[in-house]
């Protein structure tokens, strides 16, 4: 479990502290009654950078990591795996990564489409209306796989209400796109866009989907500050 983490940075608190002589003072690293959520998610997502080839970038990990903690506190997600999606960076760029937060490993890391109207190579513009074309920020749950025009294809349910909890009447799912794929990229400089979808490459799609489907946390991320003002597990 994820927790394993949080209780061991504790223990090891605990252990330092109780055998430290009193005329001696706590290292400094320890010295507070508890551990910074800031430093044990820097430790977690150290770990995590170490045993994978590819790591999102901090604050977009941190980030994550705060909404996916409330969501299984709530009950609201059920699986140990975090997939984050950052578009900040290029549609060029493998910006979509899967975590088992068990094992503290990136298990997939691979191109994503953003939608149509959210931008070109870069998503800037994002919305929960039926219809924009646009992608949306935010948490959301995976739910169940379902046989569409694209084929296999997994629902999302949006947690964020104002923000992306359309989702699912907007049929905003992830599925498998013949323009996500890195020779579209380098013949147009942008992967292919959807009508909103996070889609996913089709020798990618359906093995992925399959392992995240059924309640596991999935995060669409941007540095945008309306979004952070409005969300309320960012809060």
């Amino acid at each position: 479990m994820v927790y394993n983490f949080f209780t061991s940075v504790f223990f090891l608190f605990f252990t330092i502290t109780a055998t430290t002589p009193k005329h001696e003072k706590t290292p400094d690293l320890l010295a507070s009654n508890e551990v910074s959520t800031i430093s044990a998610a820097e430790m977690l997502y150290n770990s995590i950078k170490l045993h994978s080839a590819s790591v999102p970038a901090y604050d977009c990990f941190s980030t994550a990591l705060n909404g996916f903690n409330k969501l299984k506190e709530e009950g609201k997600i059920k699986k140990n795996l975090l997939t984050v999606i950052d578009f900040s960076l290029s549609s060029t760029a493998k910006r979509l990564w899967i975590i088992d937060m068990a094992t503290q490993t990136v298990v997939y890391n691979t191109l994503v489409a953003h939608g149509r109207n959210s931008g070109d190579e870069f998503a800037t513009n994002f919305s929960n209306a039926a219809n924009s074309n646009c992608s949306s920020l935010g948490f959301y749950a995976t739910g169940e796989i379902y046989m569409g025009k694209h084929g296999e294809s997994l629902r999302l349910d949006g947690l964020e209400k104002g923000i992306n909890n359309n989702a699912r009447s907007r049929a905003v799912v992830m599925h498998a796109a013949d323009y996500v794929n890195e020779g579209f990229a380098k013949q147009h400089h942008r992967i292919g866009r959807s009508l909103g979808c996070p889609a996913l490459p089709n020798g990618l799609n359906k093995e992925i989907i399959n392992l995240i489907k059924g309640k596991s946390c999935l995060f669409i991320y941007h540095p945008s500050q309306s979004y952070a003002a409005a969300s309320r597990l960012l809060s």
